[in-house]
């Protein structure tokens, strides 16, 4: 399930939007080399926040390495080394806060909509921002892309659903896909100054099926087009000692820590990985 919403005052002006994707576009078109401190797993209370390079991750297991670069901010330890690039820190640091507030507002309009305690789902996220939950903002950097060079098969990012609660995007330009209950994928539309909200996979599970994982994906541009692409996603994660459970108490989905699932959705995830992902298993 996903849904188009007008940006509130909370994240709006679409020019904040646009601060933090320029400081992020200078981050990323830093030369490697002044990334590299910043990498994936130099952090070692978790091994999600950092930069991860161009081919890290393939989220569909069946098809080659994504085309895309990204930094995840899934923590605000003052332990963690930032980049002095301009901005980046103080841009990436407040729009975490925003959207985190946001997306608290949603589950509670979700709670609502199913006439549940609204504490049911809070009280899975009391932690973001902290190690103790994998919620991230992730800034997405897709390069320029010749599709002669592309392999078979290859996407800025492959086919594949969220694993937290619910997603929050924000995108300058088209390519990404949402696939309709039909079975066919569709263009979502970029609107200026909305927020694409995905449900999730925990989000699913919690609710049996009544909200629904979105499945998606980009595409590669078009032959004639040397843009790049650049995108702000907000994956809203409960807790890792969180124990998600069918709210209707039916047996549809067994109960699951959050953690754990988390854990064995990474392990498929980054491509000649040489540190296995544990995510809140000690």
């Amino acid at each position: 399930m996903t849904a188009q919403l007008p940006a509130p005052t909370l994240l709006h002006h679409m020019t904040y939007v646009d601060g933090v994707m320029n400081a992020s576009m200078r981050f990323f078109l830093q030369p490697d080399d002044l990334k590299q401190p910043f990498r994936r797993k130099t952090y070692p209370n978790c091994v999600v926040h950092g930069w991860l390079p161009l081919g890290t991750e393939r989220v569909d297991p069946n098809k080659p390495e994504d085309l895309k670069e990204s930094f995840n901010l899934t923590s605000l330890n003052p332990d963690i080394k930032w980049s002095t690039s301009v901005g980046f820190r103080e841009t990436q640091a407040v729009f975490f806060q925003r959207c985190k507030e946001l997306s608290l507002r949603i589950l509670k309009v979700i709670a609502h909509s199913l006439d549940v305690d609204p504490d049911i789902f809070l009280s899975a996220h009391r932690h973001i921002e902290n190690d103790e939950n994998l919620t991230t903002m992730r800034s997405l950097y897709y390069p320029p892309v010749k599709r002669e060079l592309a392999k078979e098969g290859q996407l800025r990012c492959g086919q594949h659903s969220d694993y937290g609660s619910i997603t929050l995007l924000f995108q300058q330009s088209q390519g990404l896909q949402v696939r309709g209950r039909s079975g066919e994928f569709i263009l979502v539309p970029c609107i200026p100054g909305a927020v694409l909200l995905n449900i999730a996979d925990m989000m699913q599970r919690w609710t049996s099926d009544r909200f629904v994982s979105a499945v998606h994906r980009v595409l590669l541009p078009s032959a004639d087009d040397s843009s790049p692409r650049q995108s702000l996603v907000f994956f809203l994660m409960p807790d890792d000692d969180a124990v998600i459970s069918c709210l209707d108490g039916s047996n549809k989905y067994p109960p699951v820590r959050a953690g754990d699932y988390f854990a064995e959705r990474f392990s498929y995830l980054y491509v000649n990985d040489d540190l296995p992902c544990r995510i809140g298993s000690q």
